[in-house]
């Protein structure tokens, strides 16, 4: 694929222009921001940052130095307060970078770390540090080796793991169609493997989705060309370094993966492709696919779209606590829609269809269920449309969640909620934290007591007890 290729299938929703008939809402969306102007296009989920507030980024708007705008950082109140903390660009030449299709992760320095497409010292795209208040510090920019051995051009969003880097995934690397990366918070860049290594590129190409470390320490992800038929792979990077294709899609199953993995509570990685599968509905190459996947590459197919549940599933979906998956897709039923359904599969419901009026046009982000249990999310908007960050509520309560959900005992673990002045403890899968400080109603930190295994953490607050949304495990 190339460099022009690579960006294609994001800029889809720029050529579409056509408008389905409006279906009927299971639930109700309701419309916080709307952008305003020419569509910013925010391509990746939201993140929730240590104040409760979220962080996003826009491929296109703000400065003028690209056709449509560089691209920016936005934090969004949850009652839909907008405000601007960085317009790419902003340096000569774009030396900050410019348009960044991934989305940020919260570091556990409290900091926001993301990805450029473009701009930097070599118009290849960079990986940066952004502060809550938005000050930004470029860590590096790709292409600094001869033909992009480094890799170039990422699109997906960085994680952090327990070492305290960050890995990620890109275009580039030594055979030009895509690289795992790490890169230390000090911007050292390390290539953990470059794609199409192995003949007629069995090992995948052009990885679009980021990365999921999973509880054995590996790295899984998707690429969305390549493998043993050409239509993309799942595969797994483990701690030594050790690649291994999982699963390669032969468009029955789905085709050209875009979207990250997740692990589930079950153990089980689950994922989409963006087209392929059996139900070709008003869909030439199949309306994409919902599959799990074991850590040994044992496959399913949960479910498939067929256009009336919609089409194009482009981000990860997320598990939501009361443990059923959930997800967006591009078009479909009117023009983009919400789904859920089980960890077993067969159970796809669309929970809300966007209409292309005030409530937006083309989720291709994926959702964030914030601590206070509701959904949120964006919509990319189009030549004549907006985008939007809408909520959507689906009655879940109030829960606790990490910055890095893992520890060795003695380190201090993040947690992010809300109400917690006045907390009066704090238990690791049933054992009490060493300490704890409420550092605002929205952020606290506890120290992982001896004796703790893993599991749920659980605060008592004045007004409510706060389960964790997922396991806190105990590291070595």
């Amino acid at each position: 694929m190339s460099k022009l290729g690579w960006f294609t299938i994001r800029s889809l929703v720029f050529l579409f222009s056509g408008v389905a008939a409006v279906a009927s809402h299971a639930q109700t969306l309701t419309t916080l921001v709307t952008f305003g102007g020419s569509p910013t296009a925010p391509y990746s989920a939201l993140v929730q940052g240590t104040d409760g507030n979220f962080y996003g980024t826009t491929v296109y708007g703000g400065s003028s130095s690209c056709s449509m705008g560089c691209g920016m950082v936005f934090k969004v109140t949850p009652s839909g307060t907008l405000t601007t903390l960085h317009t790419f660009c902003a340096q000569r030449t774009c030396a900050d970078g410019s348009n960044p299709y991934a989305g940020l992760v919260l570091g556990t320095d409290g900091n926001f770390y993301g990805t450029t497409a473009l701009g930097g010292a070599h118009n290849s795209g960079t990986v940066f540090r952004i502060t809550s208040e938005g000050k930004l510090t470029t860590l590096y920019s790709f292409c600094a080796q001869a033909n992009c051995a480094d890799s170039e051009s990422s699109s997906a969003a960085l994680i952090e793991a327990s070492d305290g880097d960050f890995y990620g995934t890109t275009y580039g690397g030594a055979h030009g169609v895509g690289a795992v990366f790490k890169i230390t918070p000090q911007g050292k860049l390390t290539t953990l493997y470059s794609f199409c290594a192995q003949t007629s590129c069995a090992d995948g190409s052009d990885p679009i989705g980021g990365l999921f470390r999973g509880t054995d320490g590996a790295l899984y992800g998707t690429t969305y060309g390549g493998g043993a038929y050409g239509y993309g792979t799942v595969f797994k990077l483990s701690a030594a370094g050790i690649f291994t294709t999982l699963h390669s899609f032969d468009f029955t199953d789905g085709q050209n993966p875009t979207a990250s993995l997740i692990q589930a509570s079950n153990g089980k990685f689950y994922g989409s492709t963006f087209s392929g599968g059996r139900a070709l509905n008003n869909c030439g190459n199949g309306c994409g696919s919902l599959f799990a996947i074991t850590s040994t590459g044992k496959f399913a197919t949960l479910d498939n779209f067929d256009w009336s549940n919609g089409f194009e599933p482009y981000s990860a979906m997320i598990q939501a606590t009361d443990g059923n998956l959930y997800g967006t897709t591009v078009d479909g039923l009117s023009v983009g829609t919400i789904f859920n359904t089980t960890l077993r599969g067969s159970s796809l419901t669309t929970l809300s269809a966007f209409n292309g009026g005030l409530d937006g046009i083309y989720p291709f982000a994926g959702l964030l269920q914030a601590t206070n249990g509701t959904f949120y999310g964006t919509t990319a908007g189009n030549g004549g449309t907006s985008s939007t960050v809408y909520s959507l509520d689906m009655g879940l309560g109030p829960f606790a969640t990490f910055v890095l959900a893992s520890g060795k005992v003695g380190q201090t673990a993040e947690i992010l909620s809300q109400g917690l002045t006045g907390s009066s403890s704090v238990t690791f899968n049933g054992v009490p934290a060493s300490s704890f400080t409420v550092v605002s109603d929205t952020y606290m930190t506890a120290v992982v007591p001896s004796g703790a295994t893993i599991g749920k953490v659980v605060v008592t607050t004045p007004t409510e007890i706060l389960t964790s949304n997922v396991n806190f495990r105990i590291t070595k």
